[in-house]
């Protein structure tokens, strides 16, 4: 079983996905190189790569910003549906009307919008001097908020909502199986996003830039959709949200 699982996702389309991904992830990091570093590429011819990489909100402006975002969206939120999609492929082997393609250019939708919206958002907090160029919070008070939204989100109907049809995403195409692959990458989208909306946001705290919170908030996120383990991992995250809260705004860091 496990070894028919490793080869169906050594099929074309696994492939591009796990190249997307990592190229997420390399562009990523090249951006969050210094601007030194970044320069030294003009000697290789790299000067297009250079001007992508900037990517701060005072020479970026808004389109860079956003084409940032959606790398981010890309790197951290792929690798926790691949369950989903994995399940979507077994059953393209037995079921007709599926395309793996539309899925998940339907899904992509739904973080393109939540991209644009949270350029947006970078684009206002730093023009309100309540983050800085890397898109870290500069205020005791903004980081403190976000930390109790994604605390208290945690411990929400919806969340739990969320985070069941993400478990179970077998139950989740067989029911919506009719409206066909692209609205359902489209509600696949919407419910990944109920999911994790909150602990996205919780970049402003960590360091839009900061590769080590996206690999721990990847790592987090991957965790809590899995069915065994993820519902014991939830709740003590919302703990640990809520207390980091109320300690960062008594503390003003």
């Amino acid at each position: 079983m496990v070894s028919e699982r490793i080869r169906a996702m050594g099929s074309r389309h696994w492939l591009l996905l796990f190249g997307a991904i990592g190229t997420a992830w390399g562009l990523l990091y090249a951006m969050a190189l210094p601007s030194d570093l970044r320069a030294a590429g003009q000697v290789y011819g790299l000067d297009f790569l250079t001007q992508l990489c900037v990517v701060t909100p005072d020479a970026a402006g808004l389109f860079r910003v956003t084409l940032m975002w959606c790398l981010m969206s890309a790197a951290m939120m792929a690798p926790t549906v691949l369950p989903a999609l994995a399940t979507y492929d077994d059953l393209a082997q037995t079921v007709p009307d599926t395309n793996f393609a539309h899925l998940f250019a339907g899904y992509l939708v739904v973080w393109l919008g939540f991209s644009i919206l949270a350029a947006l958002l970078q684009m206002g907090l730093f023009y309100a001097d309540l983050v800085s160029l890397f898109g870290d919070s500069r205020s005791a008070t903004l980081s403190s908020l976000l930390l109790m939204l994604a605390g208290l989100y945690q411990f929400s109907p919806l969340k739990e909502a969320c985070l069941s049809k993400c478990r179970q995403p077998m139950m989740f195409f067989l029911q919506y199986w009719t409206d066909g692959p692209w609205r359902n990458g489209i509600r696949l989208g919407l419910v990944c996003l109920g999911c994790c909306w909150a602990l996205m946001l919780l970049a402003f705290v960590g360091g839009v830039m900061n590769l080590v919170f996206m690999g721990i908030a990847t790592v987090i996120m991957m965790i809590e959709k899995l069915p065994q383990i993820g519902r014991y991992l939830t709740k003590p995250l919302g703990i640990f949200l809520v207390a980091s809260s109320v300690w960062v705004l008594l503390s003003g860091w």
